[in-house]
């Protein structure tokens, strides 16, 4: 007896999170605009649950293999994973990373909820040392903003021999590259305001596992927690993710590009991207991961000021936060308060987008001429 194959990415995207087809049956889930529905199903309220977000989680449980519940924004699914932690509990996560985690690991901290180690993500010794007494172990990899990889396979692998609970944010590789849960991690964090959704038109966030009962647990911290996403946007980002191997794949190949050429620009100090085959990340990023993605960082020979004007002179490139739009952007990242210290002052982080390559090459050196 023949079993179906699993659907390509591609073939995934457009197929997942449609309605079950009968005569006249619409093509696209509706939006479901109601806070109340009628007793004896399933969802009893408009904070349990909706239609709408449900066709969205099955789209990208089918990416990350496993069942997903979609939030409000990223920091309120990361904040949810937190919460279900005992007072007093040890979590380890990257000294440099998503700096609204950082911030939020440090005020966690700071009360007294839980402690925190923070380690090299790239440093697979440094992080195995630390596992003994965690209760989670917080990935990011690649790192944000540069890009350090983490050995995935190696690291989740001791870490649950150890005990550990695990956590991978995901939103940099995307489940293109890497699939966190087939390694064993818990959990996979995604801002789905990034790739997933593409358009620079909502902010949503989710979490995936295969355990059922920590599901649950995911699910009452949400439900309690209030911090539901809007019907409305959960529509946008499903409709988003139909194109997003297209968006990812041509992103990236961009970003390969840019980084080969900004690695021999004589106003660039150092380009990180693990696509690079000078990067030091290289080697272990093509062990396990499909691709390097479609971010890549460099640090200018000249300082914070001349970065900044950089960014300031771009005609294509739009000077804003954030990453994984269908356009290209660029800040520097130490202009955030919040920033890590150990990310240089002249760091430009470079969300590349879908453009046509040699038009983001023209902005990016008259950038640097300008600067």
């Amino acid at each position: 007896m023949s079993t179906a194959k699993k659907p390509k990415p591609a073939t995934l995207a457009i197929s997942a999170g449609r309605p079950d087809p009968a005569p006249d049956a619409p093509l696209n889930p509706p939006i479901i605009l109601s806070s109340t529905f009628h007793a004896g199903g399933p969802l009893g309220y408009g904070r349990y649950g909706n239609e709408s977000w449900s066709a969205l989680e099955s789209a990208i449980g089918a990416f990350e293999c496993g069942s997903t519940l979609v939030f409000s924004s990223g920091m309120a699914a990361i904040s949810a994973v937190f919460s279900i932690l005992p007072v007093g509990a040890v979590v380890t996560a990257s000294h440099q990373g998503y700096s609204g985690v950082m911030t939020l690991l440090g005020s966690l901290e700071a009360s007294g909820k839980i402690e925190v180690r923070f380690v090299d993500v790239s440093n697979t010794e440094e992080v195995l040392t630390a596992l003994p007494g965690t209760a989670l172990l917080w990935l990011e990899s690649p790192t944000n903003p540069t890009l350090a990889v983490a050995d995935l396979p190696r690291i989740i692998s001791a870490a649950k021999k150890e005990g550990c609970g695990v956590a991978v944010d995901n939103t940099f590789a995307t489940p293109l590259v890497q699939q966190p849960l087939l390694m064993g991690a818990d959990i996979v964090v995604h801002s789905v305001t990034k790739y997933f959704a593409g358009h620079s038109d909502l902010v949503m966030g989710s979490l995936s596992t295969q355990d059922p009962a920590l599901l649950i647990r995911l699910s009452d911290a949400r439900k309690f927690g209030g911090a539901i996403p809007g019907p409305f946007e959960a529509w946008l980002a499903l409709r988003g993710l139909r194109t997003f191997p297209l968006r990812f794949e041509r992103a990236q190949e961009n970003a390969l590009e840019l980084a080969t050429r900004l690695s021999i620009h004589p106003k660039v100090d150092r380009v990180f991207y693990p696509g690079l085959p000078s990067d030091p990340q290289h080697m272990r990023a093509t062990s396990f991961m499909k691709g390097f993605g479609a971010v890549l960082s460099f640090s200018l020979k000249s300082g914070a000021e001349q970065a900044d004007r950089v960014c300031e002179s771009s005609l294509i490139i739009t000077y804003a936060t954030s990453l994984g739009g269908i356009e290209s952007l660029w800040e520097r990242r130490r202009r955030w308060a919040n920033e890590s210290s150990s990310v240089p002052e002249s760091l430009i982080r470079l969300s590349v987008g879908c453009e046509d390559v040699e038009d983001l090459w023209e902005d990016i050196v008259q950038s640097l001429e300008n600067a």
